[in-house]
């Protein structure tokens, strides 16, 4: 009886270890400005810290800049990661700027690590976004003006398009400081080395010459 309630509880630490190895750290320190030059600093989180004593306000500021939707998708996506920010290092947070031309689409994906909340700046979107098969593959969608703010659950398949003749802007929150993203199309599609044909003409219940046809386009990256 010991022996399997000691056992249980080695399963349930485990599982709860898992779980909290999903997400980004707590942080232990006031701040961890991240750096390349590891003559200045200790190793924390996926980046080197700089020394705490060299960090100064510029380290906390970043200006986005607005994004050039001149491309066949009519977006852009700016992110503003731990890569583009080291502030953010150990922060568990980053953000985006998303501009949109007029009917401009962020194409269906996914973000690995992160929640997001979106917050319509200027325009009007029409967002949506997939539940997974716990939900039956659910599409939640609303139309969204400025000043609104809609979530896109963890990991979850999204999108937005900008349904107005004017451009649009939007900002996104991320509940990890490198969200990452998986664009569905271009991954499916123009991965490299691509997926066989065979796996996708069965996948999706086409023909080869589809398959053939939507692997030889030109899938833009947006971000």
């Amino acid at each position: 009886m010991k022996g399997s309630v000691f056992i249980s509880l080695v399963a349930l630490l485990a599982l709860a270890s898992s779980l909290a190895s999903a997400y980004d750290p707590s942080p232990l320190q006031d701040f961890c400005v991240g750096v390349n030059d590891t003559k200045l600093g200790v190793f924390v989180n996926g980046k080197f810290c700089k020394d705490p004593n060299l960090v100064e306000a510029e380290d906390f500021f970043f200006h986005i800049m607005e994004g050039n939707t001149s491309n066949p998708l009519g977006s852009k996506v700016t992110q503003v990661s731990v890569n583009e920010f080291p502030g953010l290092n150990t922060l568990g947070i980053s953000l985006a700027r998303v501009d949109y031309a007029p009917y401009g689409l962020n194409p269906p994906h996914t973000h690995p690590r992160a929640t997001e909340v979106l917050t319509v700046l200027d325009g009007t979107l029409m967002v949506g976004f997939v539940a997974s098969d716990q939900n039956d593959n659910r599409f939640f969608t609303k139309v969204l003006n400025k000043g609104d703010v809609f979530i896109f659950p963890f990991s979850m398949i999204h999108f937005q398009l900008n349904v107005g003749p004017e451009n649009a802007v939007a900002l996104a929150s991320f509940s990890s400081q490198n969200p990452g993203v998986i664009t569905i199309a271009n991954a499916v599609f123009g991965s490299k080395p691509p997926i066989p044909s065979d796996v996708l003409s069965k996948a999706f219940q086409v023909g080869k010459d589809i398959i053939a046809y939507l692997q030889k386009q030109q899938w833009y990256d947006n971000n």
